[in-house]
């Protein structure tokens, strides 16, 4: 099922639910994803990979959001931009864990025969496309650090 498909039969589920605050994300996520619709591309179907992009970007900015107001001592919108998070999350593909990611650069390092800090944009344009939606970015950009300092 395309992910407009979900969201939609979603938002039936939490009006049905009551669930506000799930309702209000997921009208959020059918927003952005009507924008990218309309944005004149022509197209029906969005991308996978440009939906997996806006969802992460949702994440981004409610995460960046949530640091501002936790350093402001304002916990009640920082539970909400969390809360948030945690309603788009399950949209992405299963998220990889330190080891998985750990591998993966490591073959790609291999793969472009990196071996200093020069070679990282080579590193990280490979390694972004490939691990597109299973990671963080800034991830990722950690770990290809860690890797060619070694």
């Amino acid at each position: 099922m395309e992910l407009f498909e979900q969201i939609n039969a979603d938002i039936k589920t939490a009006m049905k639910a009551k669930e506000a605050d799930k309702l209000g994300t997921l009208r959020a996520i059918k927003a952005q994803l009507l924008l990218i619709k309309t944005s004149g591309s022509g197209k029906e179907e969005i991308p996978e990979e440009e939906s997996i992009k806006m969802l992460q970007k949702m994440i981004k900015q409610r995460k960046d959001s949530a640091e501002i107001y936790k350093s402001q001592n304002r916990d009640d919108l920082f539970e909400k931009e969390m809360t948030e998070v945690s309603f788009i999350m399950p949209y992405l593909p299963k998220q990889m864990n330190e080891n998985e990611l750990t591998e993966v650069i490591k073959n790609i390092i291999k793969k472009v025969g990196a071996e200093s800090m020069k070679d990282m944009g080579k590193v990280m344009g490979l390694a972004s496309k490939e691990l597109a939606g299973k990671t963080e970015g800034r991830l990722i950009a950690d770990k290809v650090k860690e890797l060619l300092n070694v």
